[in-house]
């Protein structure tokens, strides 16, 4: 006698798994918000106050120095480069050793390595886009930001941002875990990327030729993206939303493959 499947108990399964899920990721951030920030002075919102310190002191710094106007305005293009350029970078760059800093906490049967890595970026990613908020709201008060022009676009370009952060973080973690040196190499790597990334440029301020080079780099298609949204069409950008979730998608299926390998040699002690 077959027996044909209960939509309703398949239904109750699947929220019960997430729901399960949601509460370890919970459990998770909780823990790396206490362990890295404490729980005295200001905690977590250093990480508000750093990228608002940063945003400041170059825009301080830029308004003496000679900047091609480019008809953009001194903050917008501070603002829309290296809040993109921080979320990045602490994205990427946290999830490196990330699984054997933890290694106790893989002892409990709920707990699988991707939750340690998405636990840390997500925690990354709240941090940063508070961060965003408040600085956009700090020059906006102060008289020295135009409101945006299109916030689904800049919600877009941030998350493309985001995105290809975390697929890079994923490679990035597993290869911290097979060899010591890659995490010595992490910063090295973030700085060469400077140059090319686009946040000292947009791609319409480049020669023809250069500007095709450009645009094979995925990061100039998310700060093209992102400022398209924040400064409107009094500036000319360029980008391909299509080929940035490329880059992305690849390098998360890349990211989880190296990450279950990784992962399976992992030293209990």
């Amino acid at each position: 006698m077959s027996h044909s499947a209960d939509p309703a108990a398949a239904k109750g399964f699947w929220a019960r798994a997430l729901q399960e899920q949601g509460r370890v990721l919970g459990a998770l951030l909780m823990r790396e918000m206490v362990m890295r920030y404490g729980r005295e002075n200001i905690g977590f919102l250093w990480l508000v106050v750093e990228p608002l310190i940063l945003t400041t002191g170059v825009m301080i710094l830029w308004s003496y120095m000679r900047h091609a106007e480019h008809n953009v305005a001194l903050a917008a293009f501070c603002i829309t480069g290296y809040m993109p350029l921080t979320l990045w970078r602490h994205i990427s760059s946290q999830t490196v050793s990330c699984l054997r800093q933890n290694l106790p906490l893989l002892y409990h049967r709920q707990i699988r390595p991707l939750d340690l890595l998405v636990a840390r970026s997500l925690l990354e990613f709240s941090g940063t886009t508070l961060a965003l908020v408040a600085v956009y709201a700090a020059l906006r008060l102060s008289g020295l930001l135009d409101p945006y022009d299109d916030l689904a676009k800049a919600l877009l370009g941030w998350l493309c941002m985001a995105w290809l952060a975390f697929a890079t973080g994923l490679i990035l973690a597993a290869l911290s875990e097979q060899f010591d040196f890659v995490e010595k190499l992490v910063s090295p790597f973030q700085y060469l990327l400077l140059p090319i990334s686009g946040v000292f440029f947009m791609v319409a301020w480049l020669p023809s030729p250069v500007q095709k080079l450009a645009l094979y780099v995925p990061m100039v298609h998310c700060y093209e993206i992102f400022r398209a949204g924040m400064i409107g069409p009094s500036v000319e950008t360029h980008y391909n939303v299509g080929y940035v979730l490329i880059w992305c998608l690849f390098g998360t299926l890349l990211g989880l493959l190296m990450v279950r390998r990784a992962a399976r040699e992992l030293k209990f002690e």
